[in-house]
């Protein structure tokens, strides 16, 4: 049935099918997993899709169990394609420690350019090309209708890889997104070790950075969930320098902060609802 890629596991899930794959990458030179949700209106024609990616210590399965999205992605007939977080296997380099946010599970969707890591980390690359040529190429999936979204380390991404190329989104949104990981530890680490010294090199991977460069080509709908309590938000997600940013740019955002809620995915699995109606109203 597939050409490109394995199935490994299936499950029915809200009339569709939550489907997981594998598949040799050329880009991060590694086998890699994927999940999709497919919906039942993908039986019948091509669906439009959301893009997930999840944050540090991840795999493409966390999201997958425990932020109950494929009931909402199954009412709006739209597929989820959720990658893991890093390339894996024989032969990746982790960190040298075994921490948590460098490394395995923490690619931080950048193309690495310092050894050992440019070999296999190159996460940007295979999020916005090779992904979706290959999902493309096999699933009824439509990547031309496709919105883009993530939580923490992913949110990172999602609005990283949103701002960085124009048309090919249709909207964004992140919960507790790392905002200007230049700024932060988990950042300066990762981006440090990835990329160098040069942190010029590091602005082209950071969404306050991106938007303080001037007035974006396109201004895409953006939402952004960030919750009161969440304990890494004053030293490693600094949401406001997000807000400020926007406002210095003149690029409108909705920045809603949530009173009471923490880091976790009972925080993504109460708003996920909301989320996918924001990116259903720009796909369908």
């Amino acid at each position: 049935m597939y050409t490109n890629i394995k199935q490994i596991d299936s499950h029915k899930c809200f009339d569709g099918e939550q489907l997981r794959f594998e598949h040799a990458s050329s880009t991060l030179n590694c086998t890699m997993n994927f999940s999709v949700f497919l919906p039942a209106q993908a039986k019948n024609s091509s669906v439009p899709v959301l893009l997930w990616l999840s944050g540090l210590t991840c795999t493409d399965e966390n999201f997958v169990t425990k932020a109950g999205a494929q009931q909402y992605a199954a009412d709006y007939g739209v597929a989820i394609v959720t990658p893991d977080t890093s390339p894996r296997g024989e032969g990746v380099p982790d960190d040298d420690n075994g921490a948590y946010d460098f490394g395995l599970g923490a690619g931080f969707y950048v193309n690495a350019t310092q050894k050992p890591w440019s070999e296999h980390y190159k996460m940007y690359d295979y999020i916005v090309s090779e992904l979706p040529s290959v999902v493309g190429s096999e699933l009824p999936i439509d990547f031309n209708r496709c919105a883009i979204l993530g939580h923490s380390m992913g949110g990172h991404g999602a609005l990283t890889i949103a701002l960085k190329n124009p048309g090919m989104f249709r909207s964004v949104s992140a919960f507790s997104p790392i905002c200007a990981p230049s700024q932060c530890a988990w950042g300066e680490k990762a981006l440090g070790l990835y990329l160098g010294a040069d942190k010029e090199a590091w602005a082209e991977y950071d969404a306050v950075e991106l938007l303080g460069k001037g007035k974006p080509k396109e201004k895409l709908p953006v939402l952004v969930d960030q919750g009161d309590a969440d304990n890494f938000l004053a030293d490693q997600l600094k949401t406001q320098l997000l807000i400020n940013a926007a406002a210095n740019a003149d690029y409108p955002m909705s920045v809603r902060m949530q009173a009471g809620y923490d880091h976790s995915y009972f925080f993504v699995a109460s708003f996920i609802g909301e989320h996918i109606k924001f990116h259903a109203k720009h796909l369908l």
